[in-house]
């Protein structure tokens, strides 16, 4: 399809008139109805009726409008994404509500002037590393292993270390708690339904639960965290696991505490991973805006699974 047809398309739609359109395009009007005729032709239905008001769409005419829309969209954003200095830095965040996303909302605060592309990408760190690898996004943010084998263009740093905290009702035995230790959720039920099974996260869950002596339950459908609020928030006995930094909102009537966990605090390890051949100038300014070892680990004890004690990839 001839992007210029279809942009002269919405141009002639928004102006009503094909003289306004040449105008506006800085072409005659012998050449805004040819390339209309070309496109008509091309789809094989009328997209305009000429009337004494001027140029109006027709029903297939305004069907298109939309789809011809996004396809300017589609193609400004391809051109920008290979044109030096206008492609916004693509960085995968995991998931809106989490600590990552606050990072980037951060970042973009300092940064105004820096075009960002916020993606949440499926799949554990392996799909992400991957992802970097081939260039489809500039930076992502998983728990990397140590000893974790990284393609040769690729880094990782660790960039924070994120607590987590009990989520509970106002029902429940800790609702009035300052804060728990691990040893206190033993024969609690901390329910986490669709916790991965495999992963950085799950392993992440698996030694922590070996470690402490509690067990998560991750059965039961996944109908959205608002579900699973409600579901905390009306019982005296259900608990979920949330990262310092995750953001929820419920209403006031739920009542729902955060309750620290502490002696030792539960953290989990966030790092950075990029490829070091990238040549985006924003990615530069990223790192330096997250320090490269940014933490909100509380003070005191903390609890780090055993292969994320020390940190691959790039050096300190």
């Amino acid at each position: 399809m001839d992007l210029t047809g279809v942009r002269t398309f919405v141009v002639v739609a928004e102006a009503g008139r094909f003289q306004e359109a040449a105008f506006e395009l800085s072409i005659t009007q012998q050449a805004v109805s040819k390339r209309i005729a070309a496109l008509e032709k091309y789809l094989g239905v009328r997209l305009f009726a000429r009337t004494a008001r001027g140029a109006e769409l027709t029903i297939d005419g305004r069907a298109f409008l939309p789809h011809a829309r996004e396809l300017l969209r589609v193609a400004d954003r391809a051109d920008a994404s290979v044109r030096p200095g206008r492609r916004a830095l693509r960085v995968d965040v995991v998931n809106r509500r989490v600590v990552m996303a606050t990072l980037m909302q951060d970042f973009h605060r300092a940064h105004p002037d820096i075009a960002l592309d916020i993606v949440t990408l499926e799949g554990d760190a392996d799909a992400a590393i991957a992802a970097v690898e081939a260039g489809t996004i500039d930076a992502t943010f998983h728990a990397v292993p140590v000893r974790r084998q990284l393609p040769a263009a690729v880094a990782a740093a660790r960039v924070l270390d994120e607590p987590h905290e009990l989520l509970i009702g106002p029902r429940h035995p800790f609702a009035n708690a300052h804060a728990v230790t691990p040893a206190q959720l033993a024969g609690h039920r901390i329910w986490m339904p669709g916790l991965p099974t495999h992963g950085e996260v799950a392993d992440y869950f698996a030694e922590l639960t070996a470690t402490f002596g509690f067990t998560i339950d991750r059965l039961g459908p996944v109908f959205s965290k608002e579900a699973l609020l409600e579901e905390i928030a009306d019982s005296a006995s259900l608990a979920t696991l949330v990262g310092v930094g995750t953001r929820y909102l419920w209403p006031d009537s739920y009542d729902l505490r955060r309750i620290p966990v502490r002696d030792p605090a539960l953290v989990y390890p966030l790092s950075m991973i990029w490829r070091t051949d990238n040549p985006h100038p924003a990615l530069t300014a990223l790192r330096d805006h997250l320090d490269v070892r940014r933490t909100i680990s509380p003070a005191g004890e903390i609890w780090l699974p055993t292969w994320a004690q020390r940190i691959p990839g790039a050096a300190d």
